[in-house]
């Protein structure tokens, strides 16, 4: 294949029909970048696979800077020459122009909350003081760099509210500098930690924090693996040099660790993994000098996390013979995971655990939709919360001396508000919610069951307009994840108004490997179960198709990091399934995927290649990179990513990329968006967040051949 072909795209009735009546879009002609191939060759269990792009996973290199810079001219290029593209832009920044406020948590003599007044890249931490509600600004985001690209990527208060640290993250990255600040006189410190990454930041007392990091990794900070994770303890007033190493252990190196300190401040928590599920307990004394580290759990086999101490009582939260989740209480002198005793018992419906004013707050899960239960500490039942409504509800924390406390509630069709709880007389009063411009009473949302391609029942929640013609033509997102027990829930985005007041449709399966159904639906999508996952995503576009929401011409499949490589699987196993394909920020590699980062830490979802002949087998089986076939038509496919991507390195993308321009025959563009700094998706700002979804959208709709507005 000639790597400079050029591809003529001409949309019009005659292509798509059967179609509603369509614009006629003007011809836009692509000519892709030559991407050079070399003879590299990997070895795995005796074959042969060819790497020929491997030299984009140098991302320091000008070859390959000079390569991105070449598919963004393609690719933008494209773009600028979609006709209602700079309408779809200024449309979102439209609806995103209305102000958006968090809810408040309480420090001292103030109430701390974030709030932007609409199209600022970065909300703004303010506070009131509770005596007279004097609000004031207490930090500006938006000042830390001029592009907004500069973002806080967690906080942490002393608990009388007088110390402030904070951490911040440049372009996304997942490394990050700590800084601390007095809230009385808003003044810095001259404390600085740098280089934190995957890290909390957990207070003890006023005299100093815990927080994590990885040795600084041999290569590419972006892309060089990181294996060995540490806990590291920073007295006020002292250098970074001198920070206490407290857990991590070079010859026992753990990927993953986080601290925590109990409410009280007694205690130490340390969770220890080697991948995204599993880990083991550490607690330390904090009231008695030089107290021992103190192992709770010795083994990684499951989850397990301590929601609180009381008296001598820990709480733990759970899925240890519960794939569903318990809540337990546990002893020092009787702390065997056996000895544990069931304070909240594992139900049908998975279990979430947070506290307040004395209380537990149970949350499950049922059909991924919330419902709440209030416990007190002996486990007694007072009462299930009355919610706004069906979908999804979060936020039940506060202190142990509070008497309210506040939750969001949010679905596909109600944009996230803000309740104030009593927690005496468990009721609710609304607290805040936003002026959007979106009236929900013109829209449905409606939960569906289809069957899977080995006959298990998956959810699917579908929105759209009221009245929408089943005829098989509207403009559908299938969106979905399935992975690493996360669970998608319904939850509001002002991005998908727009998609929604064009006459779309917006579908989300729960598919397996999420965790909506407990440990055992992680599970059955998981290593050599993946493939359950791609067949829940093929059957949900499949059931759309054939009940007339949609057809393959106006499907688009959508996703992002796993998700991404969900997308990127499927596009490659069914090509004709969807017209559109939008795999953002994938893990598309999957021989190489744990020799980057953190990548070594999804071993347990995945399977490496350098486990067993079978694993690799699997993976490279479904591995979207390896699936690409010369001489298929693939959808018109948008791969998104971008260059400060260190979770999810950008080669993953990169690499795709470069071999679907190879392989690809037919009308259908296939280009690659590349943001600059940027990262996997985290604090990007606003205006960023705007125009990819602008691109996305336009790119979706000016291939399905629908306009903007579709009238």
């Amino acid at each position: 294949m000639n790597p400079k072909r050029v591809l003529t795209i001409g949309l019009s009735i005659g292509i798509l029909a059967g179609c509603q009546p369509q614009n006629q879009f003007p011809t836009i002609k692509v000519s892709y970048p030559e991407t050079k191939k070399s003879d590299h060759i990997d070895t795995y269990w005796g074959e042969n696979v060819p790497d020929p792009y491997r030299w984009l996973e140098d991302d320091y290199s000008e070859e390959t800077k000079a390569w991105v810079t070449a598919q963004n001219e393609v690719t933008f290029g494209y773009l600028a020459q979609i006709p209602f593209r700079e309408a779809v832009r200024k449309r979102l920044e439209e609806v995103w122009n209305y102000e958006k406020i968090s809810a408040p948590t309480t420090y001292g003599e103030y109430q701390y909350y974030y709030k932007n007044d609409g199209l600022q890249n970065q909300s703004l931490l303010y506070r009131k003081k509770i005596a007279d509600q004097t609000e004031e600004l207490f930090l500006d985001p938006n000042k830390l760099s001029e592009d907004g690209t500069t973002s806080l990527a967690g906080t942490a208060f002393t608990k009388d509210g007088e110390l402030f640290a904070y951490a911040v993250s440049v372009a996304g990255s997942d490394w990050r500098d700590i800084y601390v600040m007095q809230t009385g006189s808003k003044e810095l410190l001259a404390d600085k930690i740098v280089d934190a990454k995957f890290t909390g930041i957990a207070w003890n007392g006023k005299d100093g924090f815990y927080y994590s990091t990885y040795d600084k990794p041999d290569g590419s900070k972006l892309s060089a693996l990181t294996n060995n994770h540490k806990l590291y303890y920073h007295k006020l007033g002292t250098p970074q040099s001198e920070d206490k190493l407290i857990f991590g252990d070079d010859k026992n190196p753990r990927r993953y660790v986080g601290a925590g300190v109990t409410e009280d401040g007694k205690f130490l928590v340390i969770s220890a993994a080697n991948s995204t599920t599993g880990n083991e307990l550490y607690l330390q004394d904090l009231t008695k000098p030089n107290a021992p580290i103190v192992q709770i759990v010795s083994d990684m086999d499951n989850n397990h996390s301590i929601e609180d101490h009381q008296d001598g009582v820990f709480f733990i939260h759970t899925n240890y013979k519960s794939p569903n989740y318990r809540l337990v209480k546990m002893t020092l002198d009787a702390s065997n995971k056996d000895q544990w005793v069931d304070l909240i018992p594992e139900t049908e419906n998975v279990l979430s655990i947070s506290s307040g004013g004395g209380k537990i707050f149970a949350s499950y899960l049922k059909d991924a939709i919330t419902e709440v239960k209030q416990f007190d500490y002996a486990g007694t039942l007072e009462r299930t919360v009355e919610l706004p409504g069906v979908g999804t509800a979060g936020g039940f924390n506060a202190k142990k001396e509070e008497t309210a406390l506040y939750y969001t509630f949010t679905s596909y069709i109600t944009p996230g508000s803000i309740y104030k709880y009593d927690i005496a007389t468990g009721k609710s009063e609304l607290y805040n919610s936003p002026k959007v411009q979106f009236d929900p009473a013109q829209y449905e949302s409606k939960q569906v069951f289809y069957t899977s391609k080995d006959g298990t029942k998956i959810p699917m929640i579908i929105t759209h307009k009221k009245g929408l013609e089943l005829n098989g033509k509207n403009p559908t997102i299938l969106y979905g994840y399935g992975g690493f027990s996360v669970s998608l829930t319904p939850s509001f985005s002002i991005a998908n108004t727009v998609w929604l007041e064009n006459g779309g449709v917006y579908a989300v399966p729960n598919l397996r490997g999420g965790g909506e159904y407990g440990e055992n639906w992680h599970l059955a999508g998981t290593k050599m179960n993946k493939q359950n996952v791609f067949d829940d995503f093929i059957a949900a576009g499949e059931y759309l198709i054939k009940e007339g929401y949609t057809s393959s011409d106006f499907l688009a499949l959508r996703g992002g990091s796993n998700g991404g490589l969900l997308v990127g699987a499927v596009m490659s196993q069914r090509p004709d399934l969807a017209k559109v394909a939008f795999p953002a920020v994938g893990v598309l590699d999957m021989l190489r995927y744990h020799q980057f980062t953190a990548g070594a830490g999804w071993a347990y979802d995945y399977g490496t290649a350098d486990e067993s002949e079978e694993m690799y087998r699997y993976l490279k089986a479904y591995s979207p990179l390896h699936s690409l076939k010369a001489g298929t038509s693939y959808p018109a496919t948008l791969v998104t990513t971008a260059d400060h991507d260190d979770r999810v390195v950008p080669a993953h993308s990169f690499k795709f990329a470069a071999t679907l321009q190879e392989m690809h025959q037919g009308e259908n563009p296939v280009l690659i968006r590349i943001e600059t700094n940027a990262g996997h998706g985290a604090g990007k700002p606003t205006s960023k967040q705007i125009e990819e979804i602008a691109d996305t959208f336009s790119f979706g709709w000016y291939n399905m051949g629908i306009g903007f507005p579709n009238n």
